[in-house]
């Protein structure tokens, strides 16, 4: 895949729960309490449409906060 297409790569918020060893309500919690976590796209108006987020957002916060750490 290329860089360019990486930085545009979604994924499910299911599998970013996976990903991040979270659940549900726990990346709900992280969301609320952190105000600059990515924000998802969702796919559809209803509450039941699947939510994606973009990977490259997700690393990019994640690095963020690993420069925040590696700081204090």
């Amino acid at each position: 895949m290329s860089n360019e297409a990486s930085s545009k790569a979604l994924i499910r918020q299911t599998a970013l729960c996976n990903w991040l060893d979270l659940s549900r309500s726990g990346l709900d919690k992280l969301r609320k309490k952190d105000p600059t976590f990515p924000k998802p796209i969702k796919d559809g108006e209803t509450r039941q449409a699947a939510a994606f987020y973009v990977v490259a957002e997700v690393e990019a916060w994640l690095r963020t906060k690993i420069a925040e750490r590696d700081a204090a």
